[in-house]
């Protein structure tokens, strides 16, 4: 199946320990959509918003990385699951349930998103934009 990663699912080697069989296909952009952080933990997070852009990593999964992914994204009480086409394909993310207010991600956990931005070579601006409250 293919999955849609933001926020600290970007990080490659991350990625690889959580889901074994995962494999990076390519950078996408997800239209209409933002990004921001939230909840208790701090967390990547995306919500609608009209012609914005949330840069994210296309990945291969399985059905066990898939059931290894739900149990980190604490789903379903966490994080839900959003379905988006790309390509006639459909892909799978994950966005929080609860729409609390942003709060600034941890030091450690942005310095793994950014790895993860690098390794994906995607845009920092996005990044900076989200963490600008």
């Amino acid at each position: 199946m293919l999955y849609f990663a933001y926020g600290s699912n970007l990080h490659h080697f991350q990625m690889k320990r959580r889901c074994k069989d995962s494999v990076f296909l390519k950078k996408i952009n997800l239209k209409d959509f933002k990004l921001t952080f939230r909840s208790k933990y701090r967390a990547a997070d995306i919500e609608p918003k009209k012609n914005s852009i949330v840069p994210g990593g296309l990945f291969e999964i399985s059905k066990s990385d898939e059931k290894k992914l739900d149990v980190y994204e604490d789903f379903p009480i966490l994080y839900k699951k959003y379905y988006f086409n790309y390509y006639g394909k459909k892909v799978m993310t994950y966005t929080m349930v609860k729409k609390s207010p942003f709060k600034f991600p941890t030091e450690r956990y942005l310095n793994i998103v950014k790895r993860g931005y690098k390794d994906c070579k995607l845009d920092k601006k996005f990044l900076t934009k989200a963490l600008q409250f």
